[in-house]
């Protein structure tokens, strides 16, 4: 994930010739949040992210960055417990059974 939002924040408020207080004025917050937002001293919920994204003409997923690739592999983990959970054992096995097939197709 980008560890440099604050960066991002500020290269795009200088790009669209924005003033601390501009922006401060149109998120509703203080001048002193985005300096510190901007210095990685806090952080934008996703709602001022979302309006911050707005007021500058870019998209959220360009502020936010991109997800680890751990945390991906950790979410389809937790999605493919969360699709057997309820499996009978039998069901379960075939399963298995599958996962082992594709793993010598490949």
């Amino acid at each position: 994930m980008n560890t440099d939002l604050g960066k991002k924040v500020k290269e795009l408020r200088i790009a669209n010739h924005l003033t601390q207080d501009q922006v401060a004025k149109a998120l509703g917050v203080t001048p002193g949040y985005i300096s510190n937002v901007e210095n990685n001293r806090s952080l934008m919920t996703l709602r001022m992210l979302t309006y911050y994204a707005q007021l500058t003409g870019m998209s959220l997923d360009y502020l936010a960055g991109t997800i680890d690739s751990d945390y991906k592999e950790t979410a389809l983990d937790r999605q493919i417990m969360h699709l057997i959970k309820d499996f009978p054992p039998e069901k379960k096995e075939k399963l298995i059974q599958l996962i082992q097939l594709l793993e010598e197709y490949n």
